[in-house]
């Protein structure tokens, strides 16, 4: 089942108060966005926010499950559903998606290192830095 436009809407609408808020089609699901940070997605009709070890815990305490995108197989993703109380309060969701937006922002920020750290370990004689 794809995400239909209404629920789609229906989620911006909840999301008013995000600065800069948009959505994005993305492999089968919609990508949602503040400014360019990626923060939650819609999958087959489920809002789901990013999560880290900060606010997982709540998300757990609701009984709420991480995406689990394909299910054939066991992976799942930093994303958990957010509960139906919490999507149909507007100024509640708006609060759980500026926690969501602070987790994907911790993300960016150890993936901003990772990448430099494994720049800066590239042997001298890497091929791309030929002319």
């Amino acid at each position: 089942m794809a995400t239909s436009s209404g629920f789609a809407d229906y989620v911006l609408d909840q999301l008013r108060d995000i600065e800069d808020v948009r959505l994005r089609r993305m492999f089968g699901g919609v990508g949602i966005y503040s400014r360019e940070c990626f923060f939650g997605i819609i999958f087959r009709n489920v809002l789901y926010f990013k999560v880290d070890d900060v606010n997982r815990t709540e998300y757990v305490r609701a009984g709420m499950k991480p995406l689990k995108p394909y299910s054939d197989r066991p992976t799942t993703m930093q994303y958990f559903a957010v509960p139906l109380h919490v999507l149909e309060d507007a100024d509640e969701c708006g609060r759980w998606a500026r926690r969501a937006l602070d987790a994907a922002g911790r993300r960016g920020k150890d993936s901003v290192s990772t990448v430099r750290q494994k720049r800066t370990r590239r042997p001298r004689n890497f091929e791309g830095d030929r002319k």
